[in-house]
């Protein structure tokens, strides 16, 4: 296979997984697809390497991660000229933004593993390899960053329950 087919290849299996993790990132979902194409281009450039399958999908999320950092970074670098507008939510809103705001308390690298393992599915290696940690750190900063979910989520959870709000969707 060419570069250019295998670039291809990894853009048609990671796409899905790759829009999803950047959108819980960045918040943003217009955002999240501006960013996996330029994930896919880095890639198209960088040419691909040679490990296995599991190898080469740590790899395009580490450069998925990297760019999500970047662009944090850039957006807190300029001032923000929108205004907050406060509107009335629903359960599933206010739940949502709960979610949000428990991901962004968690530290950077613990919402990294995280947000890797549950929106994107990479596995411990995977997610090791992304991230520069060894297995044994990516299963301790998973614990540590569910645990701090679980804390901080549960009352906004309880009160949904309490409301009859349902948490699943109907599939």
């Amino acid at each position: 296979m060419t570069d250019s087919a295998d670039g291809a290849a990894l853009f048609a299996e990671h796409r899905e997984g790759l829009t999803r993790y950047l959108t819980r990132v960045v918040g943003q979902p217009d955002t999240a697809r501006d960013l996996t194409q330029e994930v896919f281009l880095r890639v198209a450039r960088a040419g691909v390497p040679q490990d296995d399958s599991s190898g080469r999908r740590a790899w395009v999320f580490k450069i998925a991660r990297n760019i999500a950092l970047n662009h944090i970074r850039d957006r807190q670098r300029q001032p923000n000229t929108t205004a907050m507008v406060d509107v009335a939510r629903n359960g599933t809103q206010e739940l949502s933004a709960a979610v949000n705001q428990a991901l962004a308390a968690l530290q950077n690298l613990d919402r990294d593993v995280f947000l890797l393992r549950e929106s994107a599915g990479l596995g411990y290696d995977e997610i090791a390899a992304a991230c520069e940690l060894t297995t044994d750190a990516v299963r301790s900063r998973l614990q540590r960053a569910r645990q701090q979910l679980r804390a901080s989520l549960g009352d906004a959870i309880h009160f949904q329950l309490q409301r009859g709000i349902r948490l699943t969707r109907d599939q």
